[in-house]
């Protein structure tokens, strides 16, 4: 499997920070990659549009000033994520801020548009497209993706229905590109996990929400380390498109997570404020999105130390003591 030059000897375990509507931002990108994973984030959290620009100057200061007190322990890459669909009005313009700061590494959601990877490899960059079946996977490729996300049964926030098992291995049949496999992943052994299925990187977003440099409500974080897997549902009723949403926000919202309409967004409950006006509940900011990997989230830690817990767990996992199967079998 090849793997682009932009991560060799940059990163400290095979993983890419997801980008998350609101809570990720420059705070949280700039502590992914200082502890050796890619940091990225939504084109769309920097608002107004001509924050971003302020955004990638201040990421790229600080990744710099990082590098040069420790030349022995580099930054890892960052990415942007772009919504390549006809209803962001903001690309054309965002992406000529990418060009201007030539952003290493573009991932791709909603859309993939050949002139826009081209536009990237111009300067040096390249895509990764985050896909939820196979037809998706085949047309990212056709048009000129570099690597692929796979985002599988499990994953947080908008996310497909097939298991990680199968799509990584039916991928792996025909793309010998660079994979990152999304999905339920809360601990160093599912990036392990992921690795040994075939992929290249584990692509963690939800345990990143319970981290101080998260952007995200202390509601939202507490949450995330609270509940657990049956705590979450899947539905397409809160943007039209089918996501995993944590089910007590929902419930915090005015909805029934037991009860949810089937794709007709304006046929949705809407909660009630205290003055009696129905007030309709906004995704992301209201309803919170969630992997099913919470299980593993024990507390609201800093990024260094998430990152620190998934190296050590990632390693165990490749011992074969750690195995107890493995380690009888070879004693017999």
């Amino acid at each position: 499997m090849a793997i682009p030059a932009l991560f060799k000897n940059r990163l400290s375990i095979p993983v890419i920070g997801s980008p998350m509507f609101i809570v990720s931002g420059p705070e949280l990108v700039i502590a992914q990659c200082k502890a050796g994973i890619v940091g990225s984030f939504p084109a769309l959290n920097a608002r107004p549009q001509s924050m971003l620009d302020e955004w990638l100057h201040r990421i790229k200061e600080e990744l710099a000033e990082h590098d040069r007190k420790n030349p022995d322990r580099l930054s890892a890459p960052f990415a942007v994520n772009q919504i390549v669909h006809r209803t962001n009005n903001r690309l054309d313009a965002d992406m000529a801020i990418c060009e201007k700061h030539k952003v290493p590494m573009v991932i791709t959601s909603l859309g993939a548009r050949p002139e826009l990877n081209q536009a990237v490899h111009n300067w040096g960059g390249i895509v990764f497209h985050d896909v939820i079946d196979q037809t998706f996977a085949h047309k990212a490729v056709e048009k000129g993706a570099d690597g692929l996300i796979l985002v599988a049964a499990g994953a947080g926030g908008h996310a497909g229905r097939v298991s990680p098992l199968a799509f990584v291995s039916e991928t792996r049949e025909w793309f010998k590109g660079p994979i990152a496999l999304s999905g339920a992943m809360g601990n160093g052994r599912a990036i392990r996990a992921a690795r040994v299925l075939g992929a290249d990187f584990g692509y963690i977003g939800t345990a990143f929400v319970a981290t101080h440099e998260a952007n995200a409500a202390l509601g939202y974080k507490a949450m995330v380390v609270e509940y657990g897997a049956d705590d979450i549902v899947y539905t397409n009723a809160i943007t039209g498109v089918h996501g995993n949403y944590l089910k007590p926000s929902i419930r915090n919202a005015g909805l029934d997570p037991d009860a949810m309409p089937e794709s007709d967004k304006t046929k949705m409950s809407f909660a009630t404020t205290s003055d009696g006006e129905r007030a309709k509940p906004k995704a992301w900011k209201d309803i919170w999105g969630s992997g099913q990997g919470i299980g593993s989230i024990k507390g609201i830690v800093s990024v260094e130390e998430l990152v620190a817990r998934f190296r050590k767990e990632y390693a165990e996992a490749a011992d074969p003591a750690y195995d107890g199967w493995t380690a009888s079998a070879r004693a017999a």
